[in-house]
């Protein structure tokens, strides 16, 4: 079995964006700028918006971070995005979910300009993601697609079955693997027999935050298990597979923690580099 090491292919990663960075910076005079606006101060935010910070710095992105207090007006934001939006120093912009109960997260993602959208959930991105047309890819499902083509350079014809269905996730990670000609399906918790579903697939992505729900007997033997779950419980964080029992039987595993992570924030990066492309 294949330990797909999302912190070394991650790392891989962000030394190719470096290279690209300076090549920018002597085509242009500029580097991409990316700005994450913060509001409040939940623990697991912070620490994710500094790794960003941090890695953003590495391959010689300028990086902004604008923090807000918990009780922040609304239309504070919205106005903050509105300048940052015609700033021209700032190729993207991310404002870091989950969001105070008081701010409608639609909004905020609907005023972020799609071409400054890092992240990938302006409805403008979301359709034209699905109709096959040039746009930003949400992070994690991107860091998940490049770690299965490291396995599988060619994935037409494979039967892909996508465990969850969320806007965040299951979705995009369905329209990048149509695009590769795999055959899809999006299953969840509702679905009626989820097992015979997964015994099917050539590559299961699971992301539907319900530890360890995969079970060994659930994969086929030589199938690509990419695991997308974080879920603490009393043995620690585990993913949405059974990894000890996936990985008799899997070709290749992400493991949790290290696996699919490291990349979302890569592709952050990524994303930020191709906004600034777009631009120029």
């Amino acid at each position: 079995m294949i330990l797909i090491d999302g912190k070394k292919i991650a790392a891989e990663l962000r030394e190719e964006l470096k290279q690209e960075v300076s090549e920018l910076k002597a085509k242009h005079n500029k580097v991409p700028g990316l700005t994450v606006i913060l509001i409040g101060d939940m623990a697991p935010s912070q620490i994710y918006v500094r790794n960003k910070e941090k890695s953003a710095n590495e391959v010689g992105l300028k990086s902004e971070i604008i923090k807000y207090p918990e009780a922040v007006e609304e239309k504070t934001i919205l106005d903050k995005i509105e300048e940052l939006n015609k700033d021209d120093t700032v190729s993207g912009i991310l404002v870091q979910l989950p969001l105070p109960k008081h701010i409608d997260k639609q909004k905020v993602i609907e005023t972020i300009a799609p071409s400054k959208d890092v992240d990938g959930f302006h409805p403008m991105n979301v359709g034209n993601l699905s109709a096959g047309y040039e746009s930003s890819v949400p992070c994690t499902p991107l860091g998940c697609y490049l770690l299965i083509k490291k396995i599988e350079s060619n994935l037409s014809g494979k039967k892909a079955v996508m465990v969850g269905r969320s806007n965040l996730n299951g979705k995009p990670m369905a329209q990048l693997l149509l695009k590769e000609n795999c055959t899809v399906t999006i299953t969840h918790s509702r679905t009626k027999d989820l097992k015979a579903e997964c015994l099917e697939a050539d590559i299961i992505v699971a992301a539907v935050g319900i530890p360890e729900l995969v079970k060994g007997d659930w994969v086929k033997k030589d199938a690509i298990v990419i695991d997308v779950g974080i879920n603490k419980t009393d043995k620690g964080i585990v993913g949405d597979v059974a990894f000890d029992e996936v990985s008799k039987v899997a070709k290749a595993l992400t493991p949790v923690p290290g696996g699919v992570g490291p990349m979302t924030i890569a592709c952050l990066l990524k994303n930020t580099i191709e906004c600034f492309k777009r631009s120029r």
